[in-house]
Parts: C-alpha cells; sequence; structure tokens
C-alpha cells in the first residue's frame, strides 16, 4: 500500500531480460530499511519487489523484476536505461496518509494529451481507457504514474489535472510530453462503488 507522494526521481540504471522477465537496476534516495530483501517499492505507479540492494555508492542501488504481464499492462515495458521513475517505499503503520490510498496496481495505460502552462503551474490533460473513465469524477483521487492527483476536469476522453510547480519539479510530470504514456490507477473507492451498482 502507498500515498502517491513520491519521494524520489530514480534512474534506471541497467535492464536485464531473464528468462521473459526483466530485471531494473534503479538508483535513487530511498532509505535502506525499505529496501531490504522482498520489501515493496512504487516505481512509477507499479508495485514491486526488491530482490537484491546495494548500499556502497552515493546512493542506493536496487533490483525489481517485472514479468511479462506486467510489462504488457504498464509503461515498464517500454522503459529504458536512463529512464527516470517515481519512487515511493511501501506505507508503514502509522504513517502519515496526505496523498490518498495507492495499491500500485496499473489499471490501465493513459496517454498525456496535452501540457499547458497555468498561471505558476500547469494543466495536464490524460486520455484514458474506456473502461477506466466511469472510475474519474471531478475532484476525485487518481494515481498518474504513482503520484496522487486530484482530477481537475472531466472530458469525454479522460480527464485533467492541475498541477502545482513543486510536483512538476520532483516527479517525472516535469520531464513528461504530448504523447507519453502513463500508468494509472483509479481510487479504490471509486472502483468498489462500481463494482457494487453492477449487482443493482
Amino acid at each position: 500500500m502507498f500515498t502517491g507522494l513520491v519521494r524520489d526521481l530514480g534512474v534506471i540504471e541497467s535492464i536485464e531480460e531473464v528468462n521473459g522477465n526483466r530485471k531494473f537496476s534503479v538508483r535513487g534516495q530511498i532509505d535502506p530499511k525499505d529496501l531490504t530483501m522482498g520489501a515493496s517499492v512504487c516505481h512509477s505507479g507499479v508495485c514491486l519487489t526488491v530482490i537484491d540492494a546495494d548500499f556502497s555508492g552515493d546512493a542506493p542501488l536496487w533490483v525489481v523484476e517485472a514479468v511479462p504481464e506486467t510489462l504488457r499492462l504498464t509503461s515498464l515495458g517500454s522503459k529504458v536505461a536512463g529512464d527516470c521513475v517515481n519512487l515511493e517505499p511501501s506505507l508503514r503503520l502509522g504513517d502519515e496518509l496526505g496523498g490518498h490510498l495507492v495499491f500500485g496496481h496499473v489499471d490501465g495505460l493513459g496517454k498525456i494529451k496535452s501540457i499547458v502552462e497555468e498561471g505558476d503551474g500547469y494543466r495536464v490533460s490524460v486520455e484514458a481507457p474506456e473502461a477506466l473513465r466511469p472510475l474519474i469524477a471531478l475532484k476525485g483521487s487518481v494515481a498518474v504514474d504513482g503520484i496522487s492527483l486530484t482530477i481537475a476536469g472531466v472530458t469525454e476522453t479522460g480527464f485533467e489535472l492541475a498541477i502545482i510547480p513543486h510536483t512538476f519539479e520532483v516527479t517525472s510530470l516535469g520531464l513528461a510530453k504530448a504523447g507519453d504514456a502513463v500508468n494509472l490507477e483509479a481510487d479504490m473507492l471509486a472502483r468498489y462503488v462500481s463494482r457494487q451498482m453492477e449487482f443493482r
């Protein structure tokens, strides 16, 4: 479980193909106590398990592994060495919940349609898969590449976000451009409400 509050913008240092799976070596400023064997870390919205770690450098380096389904359904499948990923270790019981509850289970791939300056911040328009659109609500929450964000507008094909300068500076949104794929996770409350409505 995560909060959607990004702790660091890490870098994929290398990628290794192993029997159809893909091992990512990632470097970032995450506390070593959150990188023990088997620990869960959110990588741009995808919950992955730490299978190795090295703390000898200036910043920790760890290895996570993604199976073919994860590579197919998320943006991790198109990542290359040198790409950045939003990082957040798993939520500990008693930690402050500043964002919203995020599973790290991607519901679908979205696409950035536009990024426009709006005052000191930015207006970001995102196209969402059709199956995900009923779970999108004005002023509701959504995780975009693991970032907890509030929906500022709903469109026919997705939603809009109002991004403050800080979020733009410390997450992958500051590196994004129109056409980029983003991992989307709907708010869990919206998911459960939608499921309840199916039985009515």
